[in-house]
């Protein structure tokens, strides 16, 4: 078994910021010729998620207002107590997500569906700059 570690940086304006990881993955995937593996993405930090979803206008708005029924900003956390930092709901919209995603590699094609994507949701309250890493497995 081998294994090749990449790293790209996003930056992102933060307040559930949502961004296609798609292209970096396979021009990563594609760089190295291969037909089969396992793809891993993933971003570090406790207030960022990546997932996979249909990148369309639509989604992009139906997830955020989905994820602020379920972890609202103007809620006190604990967190913000303890840290007045004021991003105690991204902590758990991150927590709910997950900070990874898996993709099989086949004949050289992720194997994405039709209307899928990779994406990066920063959920803190500023821009960042997010570290992503994509490791594959062959």
């Amino acid at each position: 078994m081998t294994v090749i570690n990449e790293k790209f940086t996003v930056h992102t304006r933060g307040n559930t910021d949502i961004i296609d990881l798609t292209k970096y993955v396979q021009n990563i995937v594609y760089k190295h010729n291969l037909t089969s593996a396992v793809v891993y993405v993933y971003a570090a930090g406790s207030t960022v998620g990546v997932t996979n979803i249909e990148f369309e206008p639509g989604l992009l708005e139906d997830l955020p207002e989905a994820l602020e029924k379920i972890a609202p900003v103007d809620v006190e956390y604990h967190h913000d107590a303890t840290w007045h930092d004021g991003n105690g709901y991204a902590h758990i919209r991150a927590s709910i997500v997950g900070n990874s995603t898996m993709v099989p590699l086949v004949d050289g094609v992720l194997q994405l569906g039709q209307w899928q994507q990779i994406v990066l949701i920063d959920f803190d309250n500023k821009a960042r700059a997010r570290n992503v890493w994509v490791q594959v497995i062959y």
